[in-house]
């Protein structure tokens, strides 16, 4: 995809015309005085790294459960890497940049521990109440479970960057929803029902290159950890041609890189030109369009910010590699099924027992409250246990806990 260098943004500080403006925001759902010193966006950013929510993904799991070692990626690293990403396009691109950081920081709070492990087992425990669903789980931290401020719970985020939460992948209904991932969840359609967020449409430029680069940022730091924990080897990598394409780069250029340094290339490499792709597309996807500010970027019928097909069919084998070598490798298996356990063993326990769950601030109200409600609390708390708390929590309870190494 060719790139239109002299409309890039770099250091211009310019915004273009369909980028975001955070001096018209919609607001705010409890009203605030402007900052004097930070546009919203800026101020959401902050509220975002400032949240308990935040500091907790240093202890949850991307890939690797954490006792493997201190160099492998976790919720928080991942996290960072994406906002770096973002950052990167929504510059060259001329957008709001703090509002794309924004989204790309608060995008995994939902996340439970052990990865999407842990979400799965939580999901079937929810199941009969309406099921777990991580962006909707974010949604309920950053507007109820961050309890910090006087005068309102959550943290009381802008209309754009909770709309980039929920729909940075896509609208959730109408034809153009992404499919396969059911009915709405709940708690997104209750939210709505206070501030509209219009799930029909298709979210900010800003939102979408959070979202690219959540896939860029995963995709690459999935085979760097896969190589580090020899789940993966450079013989293994050159089932893509991509990455065998670069590996021969590297190596024309470096005939006697150690294997470490080797890998970096590689990496380093994989994410140019995944985010020189993106921005080509997106260069032409505007100049089709030809938005006149960011409503019609919501309107448009398609992803602006997308890959090109070719970089969409390398996404797909790079998935399917990390799937076939990594994702569902015998040993991951085996510690999947016992966070699996964990997860399951908690969630009943504390159905049964809520006064186990300790230090929580609504345990004095569950008697009152219905099954269905209940279970909700259950899952909120289990949803925000690191997988060191959840590790620890199982093993004051039950007499054996699963070994996840």
């Amino acid at each position: 995809m060719i790139i239109d260098q002299r409309a890039l943004g770099f250091g211009s500080g310019e915004r273009a015309i369909y980028a975001t403006d955070p001096w018209t925001t919609r607001g705010r759902l409890f009203p605030e005085a402007s900052s004097l010193t930070r546009s919203d966006f800026q101020r959401d950013r902050d509220r975002i790294v400032h949240t308990t929510a935040f500091r907790r993904l240093k202890h949850k799991t991307q890939v690797f459960i954490s006792p493997d070692g201190d160099h492998y990626r976790t919720r928080l690293t991942h996290t960072v890497e994406v906002a770096q990403i973002a950052r990167a396009l929504a510059r060259a691109l001329k957008l709001d940049e703090d509002l794309a950081e924004g989204v790309a920081l608060v995008h995994d709070f939902g996340h439970t521990p052990f990865g999407h492990t842990g979400e799965d087992a939580l999901d079937a425990m929810l199941k009969p109440y309406g099921g777990f669903d991580h962006n909707a789980q974010s949604l309920r931290i950053v507007t109820k479970l961050e309890r910090r401020y006087a005068e309102y719970d959550g943290i009381n985020l802008t209309w754009e960057t909770l709309e980039g939460l929920v729909k940075h992948n896509g609208p959730l209904i109408g034809e153009n929803a992404n499919g396969g991932h059911g009915p709405v969840a709940l708690p997104i359609l209750e939210y709505c029902q206070l501030q509209d967020l219009e799930i029909g449409t298709f979210a900010s430029l800003e939102a979408q290159v959070a979202a690219i680069a959540d896939d860029i940022a995963y995709n690459t730091h999935d085979i760097d950890d896969g190589l580090r924990a020899k789940y993966l080897t450079f013989d293994m990598l050159e089932e893509v041609p991509f990455l065998s394409g670069l590996m021969a780069e590297v190596r024309a250029k470096y005939p006697k890189l150690d294997d470490d340094r080797f890998a970096h290339e590689i990496m380093r490499r994989q994410i140019t030109r995944m985010v020189e792709d993106v921005i080509g597309v997106a260069q032409h996807n505007l100049a089709k369009l030809k938005p006149t500010c960011a409503a019609d970027i919501r309107a448009a019928d398609y992803t602006v910010a997308a890959f090109s097909p070719e970089m969409a069919e390398t996404d797909k084998q790079i998935k399917k590699l990390l799937f076939a070598h990594i994702y569902r490798h015998a040993d991951i298996m085996r510690i999947r099924a016992g966070a699996t356990q964990i997860v399951t063993d908690l969630f009943h326990r504390y159905m049964e027992s809520p006064a186990e769950m300790q230090s929580h601030y609504w345990v004095d109200s569950i008697p009152g409250m219905s099954e269905a409600a209940k279970a909700r609390h259950v899952g909120d708390y289990l949803a925000g246990m690191t997988d060191s708390y959840a590790l620890k929590a199982h093993q004051r309870l039950f007499d054996h806990t699963p070994d996840l190494r």
